[in-house]
């Protein structure tokens, strides 16, 4: 892939942000596929997803669901979707990793390392009444005493489960040790480069998002792994991070994501769609001269096995 394209990956709906926090957030199987779409046209090539109960909007591992989400939007674009086995600090790991053996996505994350993973003080900002749904006061308070758990044997087991499903992995890295782990699981065996890394910055646990911190992650990546052996992207979680550290990525020569999952502002006080976020760090991109790599780019980049040979 040229070095002027810029991966874009829209990460649609995630299992943080609450329907409460605004009036865009999809998560009907009908919604996820339009958005993906939108997004698709925007310039994104990797949709990321996490299922929610169709119900009431919380995050679920209803397998069913999920494969009802994927469908849905592999019928509406050919972009890359990045399934979650993230799910959600609720989830116990055996129930985020199944969609890797269930549904054999192209391309699912995997996180690499255990952490706070807090977004307590959003709930600050509303009053009981507001709430459109009842779980969601206690699902943003109640992570103030939350664990994201990733284990070097859940790790291990969720890269075995790729393998065998022929899935490339997306390592999260939250913190600069996340990468120490990676390197491990490298000399370990059970993961061969190229990487492909998605530095996670802003989550209250985890490391912030500054430009002082993204140098430190990129320096540790290059001793670790040698620049030649990852390609790298940037999530900056709440506004303005998402449009500052991408930038700051798209200036570097790495991609981006975007996305109401970890952002859902467009500029202050602006609500935002998930194609309205794409279109601005498209154009963001075009002043720095980098284009949207397309879905076929991407595969061919990643080394992905084609959408012809997933399980949906």
């Amino acid at each position: 892939m040229q070095p002027h394209k810029i991966i874009v990956t829209a990460a649609l709906t995630g299992a943080v942000t609450v329907p409460t926090q605004t009036p865009h957030l999809p998560w009907k199987v009908e919604d996820l596929a339009e958005d993906a779409a939108r997004c698709a046209e925007a310039g994104a090539a990797i949709i990321h997803i996490h299922a929610r109960n169709q119900q009431n909007g919380a995050p679920s591992s209803d397998m069913e669901v999920y494969g009802e989400i994927l469908k849905a939007i592999k019928a509406r674009t050919d972009a890359v979707i990045c399934a979650s086995t993230g799910g959600s600090v609720r989830m116990t790991p055996a129930e985020r990793v199944r969609v890797v053996p269930t549904w054999k996505p192209e391309l699912a994350s995997c996180n690499m390392g255990s952490m706070n993973f807090s977004v307590h003080p959003i709930a600050r900002r509303f009053q009981d009444q507001d709430y459109l749904f009842p779980w969601e006061k206690e699902w943003l308070e109640g992570s103030e005493d939350a664990i994201f758990p990733n284990t070097f044997r859940s790790i291990k087991h969720f890269l075995q489960e790729m393998e065998k499903a022929g899935t490339r992995p997306e390592f999260e890295i939250y913190d600069v040790g996340h990468l120490y782990n990676l390197a491990f699981m490298v000399r370990e065996g059970y993961v061969e480069p190229p990487l492909w890394l998605q530095f996670v910055m802003g989550v209250l646990g985890g490391i912030q998002a500054t430009l002082y911190d993204l140098m430190h992650l990129l320096d540790t990546a290059n001793r670790l792994f040698g620049p030649e052996n990852y390609r790298w992207s940037v999530i900056g979680a709440g506004y303005p991070h998402q449009f500052t550290m991408c930038t700051a990525a798209i200036m570097l020569g790495g991609h981006a994501r975007v996305g109401l999952e970890d952002n859902i502002f467009l500029r202050r006080g602006v609500f935002a769609r998930n194609h309205e976020l794409v279109e601005k760090i498209v154009r963001i991109a075009a002043e720095f001269e980098r284009e949207p790599a397309t879905p076929a780019e991407v595969r061919a980049f990643l080394g992905l096995k084609g959408l012809e040979n997933v399980g949906f």
